[in-house]
């Protein structure tokens, strides 16, 4: 039975990235240390979340890959032997940057990479303005512990994302992220999207008979302009099963490392009991490429 333990590091992040470097190193290690094999760190984890605002000298702080940042979890997983998917803002070339996760072999290669597609612009989240739109496709990444068919945060939402990479023989759907309330919305609405965040990622896991992890940022960040109160970035990272059932869920105050165990071959045993694959009418969805169907 091939199962494999899961490292999440839901980590409060401060505006010195050498700091934030250091407790990611610490952390990294103590997942490690409790048999974690696969390390999974939340969206754009070096530096506090600057999408907040738009500001040209922000640009500053993407890297090209391979470059430092790459040099720094290269070091730490081979150091540690996992597989260890990161977020880092890459700086491909003049002018051109993107939201790119790179994910880590246990001899510290560097397995693959996958650029962020679906690109958020709202207040508050001002993604356009930094990141062009993935063009890498919807690959999963091989490594030494299977297929992993990583996704960032806002593609979360998208069921065709999922669904693609479960196609390509993903094994795994694993999403960083950075997702939080704005202070002026009432409790009621915060339910609401808190909970549709985790409705639409546990659907993906059911419909596609993989296992989801997702792991998000936590605490609040100030917006920079004054604008608005900043970001008060819920947490709740979780692991669920094929089912969308929940192997294990972190509050949403406080940071948080959890190691979970996931049955890799429970997928092949709900996929026959639930046949979704199977039954797809693909001979009747290419209006699913049209922008709208009138």
């Amino acid at each position: 039975m091939k199962k494999i333990k899961v490292g999440i590091i839901q980590q409060s992040n401060t505006a010195d990235i050498r700091v934030n470097l250091m407790n990611l190193a610490k952390s990294i290690e103590a997942c490690a240390a409790h048999g974690a094999q696969l390390i999974v760190l939340q969206e754009l984890h070096n530096s506090l979340y600057f999408c907040q605002t738009e500001n040209t000298n922000l640009f500053d702080l993407a890297e090209p890959i391979p470059g430092p940042s790459t040099g720094f979890y290269s070091e730490l997983a081979a150091a540690n032997k996992v597989v260890l998917v990161t977020s880092l803002f890459e700086k491909r070339a003049p002018g051109l940057y993107h939201n790119t996760a790179v994910v880590f072999d246990r001899d510290g290669s560097i397995a693959g990479k996958y650029r962020k597609m679906h690109i958020p612009d709202d207040p508050a989240y001002y993604e356009k303005f930094y990141f062009t739109p993935g063009d890498i496709g919807f690959e999963p990444i091989q490594t030494s512990l299977g297929k992993l068919g990583v996704l960032v945060c806002w593609d979360q939402w998208y069921p065709e994302a999922a669904r693609l990479m479960a196609l390509k023989g993903a094994e795994l759907l694993i999403y960083p992220t950075a997702i939080g309330w704005e202070s002026s919305d009432t409790d009621d609405e915060k339910a609401r999207q808190l909970n549709a965040w985790i409705i639409s990622q546990r659907a993906h896991a059911v419909a596609n008979g993989l296992p989801v992890i997702s792991v998000n940022r936590v605490g609040h960040e100030p917006d920079p302009s004054g604008q608005t109160n900043g970001i008060l970035f819920w947490g709740n990272s979780f692991v669920a099963g094929p089912q969308g059932e929940f192997l294990a869920q972190a509050g949403n105050n406080h940071p948080e490392n959890m190691v979970v165990e996931i049955d890799m071959e429970r997928s092949e045993n709900v996929r026959r009991w639930w046949p979704f694959l199977r039954d797809r009418r693909i001979d009747e969805y290419e209006g699913l490429t049209k922008r709208f169907l009138d």
